[in-house]
């Protein structure tokens, strides 16, 4: 690493706000991995670890650092006594040689004292963050506490849809409304089967074929490639796949009424938020929707019962109606709206809560 290198290096936390990014590297299991802790400021910093192959080390560093800072802005307006954090480990999260990378990850959990709680996210599952519990006490999402957390995330989102469709047509009813949904994974699942109980016509798509055709025989949905969802016309479409969706690219194509759905970091920048508000498209913030699984992992931190996690992951409804409503009362796009809202609760914080 040469001098610029670290210049770059520190500009990019700074970029982010962040306290802390921390790199562990295990050379007996070939563990790499990053955790970023943007903020502390309302309580420890919660969020999953991410086990992806990506292209570049540099794009595995942008990633974690987006991811963590979201974690904040989620916790903080979900009202959780919570900060923000992520952990990244870089690999194929195919390979059957988990035992070690997690042991390894699980020590990199340790180090950092209590100021990173882990769970987990895409390319990761309980099993994983039982085996990373070996090594440390700060990890949620266990299987005999809270578990997959999928269900209770497929729920907040369900219920952020409904505040869309009622902010737009004045009615929160999604009988006959047509949504197209992008991933069919856990959390595509399960809000598909909301959906599909309470009536909405349902496009999806997936790089998993049996996902999809699954899909087409319990919910009677419409199976489309990549290309021919974001093409298609429809009320809301559900982005519950990997970030960055909405760019300059599907920006030329999309013909929805609304943007409400799972995945995170779902605009590539936020100028495409602010070409969405220019449209007069709904969106719903993807950390604000998609909190439920925070809330539902969260809850394991000061004592989990999933009846308090449906019921506060419920309230995402009241909250995505208040953002767009300062949206449409201030005149701004939704994602800044619920940034404001986000700063407005961490610069509240009480003494009392501010970590060192």
């Amino acid at each position: 690493m040469n001098e610029n290198d670290v210049h770059s290096f520190f500009d990019r936390i700074a970029e982010y706000q962040h306290e802390q990014l921390s790199a562990w590297y295990d050379p007996e299991s070939g563990y790499r991995g990053l955790i970023a802790i943007h903020s502390t400021r309302l309580g420890p910093a919660l969020g999953g670890t991410r086990f992806w192959n990506y292209r570049t080390d540099t794009a595995a560093m942008t990633d974690v650092l987006r991811l963590s800072r979201g974690m904040t802005y989620k916790a903080a307006i979900a009202g959780l006594a919570l900060g923000g954090g992520k952990g990244v480990i870089i690999g194929n999260n195919k390979t059957p040689d988990r035992y070690g990378v997690f042991r390894a990850h699980g020590r990199h959990v340790e180090s950092l004292g209590g100021r990173y709680i882990t769970a987990e996210d895409v390319g990761t599952n309980p099993r994983d963050m039982a085996i990373v519990k070996q090594e440390t006490d700060h990890v949620v999402g266990l299987t005999e506490k809270s578990g997959d957390p999928s269900p209770v995330t497929a729920f907040g989102v369900f219920r952020g849809i409904l505040a869309c469709l009622d902010f737009r047509y004045g009615s929160d009813s999604p009988e006959g409304r047509t949504v197209a949904v992008q991933g069919i994974g856990n959390v595509g699942y399960h809000l598909c089967k909301l959906l599909h109980d309470h009536g909405a016509r349902l496009l999806v798509t997936d790089i998993d074929a049996e996902k999809v055709e699954r899909a087409v025989q319990e919910f009677g949905a419409i199976p489309m490639d990549a290309d021919e969802l974001i093409r298609a016309e429809a009320n809301v479409f559900a982005p519950c796949a990997l970030g960055a969706v909405i760019n300059d690219e599907s920006l030329r194509f999309l013909k929805v009424d609304i943007i409400a759905g799972a995945a995170n970091n779902q605009l590539a920048e936020d100028r495409h938020g602010d070409i969405l508000h220019e449209r007069g498209i709904v969106y719903a913030p993807d950390y604000v929707i998609n909190a439920g699984g925070l809330i539902n992992v969260g809850a394991e931190v000061y004592g989990y019962t999933l009846e308090w996690a449906r019921e506060k992951a419920s309230q995402i409804y009241d909250t995505i109606t208040g953002i767009l409503e300062i949206a449409r009362d201030e005149m701004m796009p939704s994602y800044r709206a619920s940034r404001l809202l986000a700063r407005r609760k961490l610069e509240e914080a009480k003494p009392e809560n501010v970590k060192a």
